[in-house]
């Protein structure tokens, strides 16, 4: 079995969600009254906001931070948010103050846990031309990537078997 099957896609759109989330949070869960039940989640949800936009995937706004980074970060930060409570001594409190840090860790681990570490949109289509061309949605337009190809006009070919496939797909396109 796979362990890694969350698409970075959806890792980045949950990212979105629980970022601004944890700084709500303490309104929502009526831990305003200090600082020891509130800072722990802004903070994580603040911290999270920022990488999460600088990390190389889909829904990023500057992709910087490469996924394991990111990955990395989920997994200590939800270990962190997961153990503050007790470490805090906010736990004692009741329920209300240590489970949904414990909640959310735990699935900031799990997602780190489970989510792939490259982002979708870098996969190729055709697993034979992986880390060779970059495939566009017509063959006449790939782009070689690498040393020892051979350029005709503006597209470049591996091979004069490249070439003549990908103008036999040209003329039936």
């Amino acid at each position: 079995m796979r362990m890694r099957f969350v698409p970075t896609k959806a890792h980045a759109a949950v990212d979105h969600v629980v970022g601004p989330a944890l700084v709500l949070a303490p309104e929502i869960f009526g831990l305003k009254s200090g600082k020891k039940d509130s800072l722990p989640a802004r903070m994580t949800g603040m911290a999270q906001a920022l990488y999460s936009n600088l990390t190389d995937y889909e829904l990023a706004a500057k992709r910087l931070l490469p996924v394991k980074a990111h990955l990395a970060i989920d997994g200590a930060s939800g270990a962190a948010l997961g153990a503050m409570p007790w470490l805090l001594g906010t736990a004692k409190r009741g329920k209300r103050h240590w489970l949904p840090h414990a909640v959310v860790g735990a699935a900031e681990i799990g997602l780190a846990l489970t989510t792939k570490t490259e982002p979708g949109d870098r996969h190729r289509p055709d697993a034979r031309l992986k880390g060779v061309w970059k495939a566009a949605k017509h063959p006449a337009t790939w782009k070689a990537v690498g040393k020892g190809f051979e350029s005709t006009g503006k597209v470049l070919y591996r091979s004069s078997g490249a070439r003549k496939a990908a103008r036999a797909a040209a003329r039936l396109a």
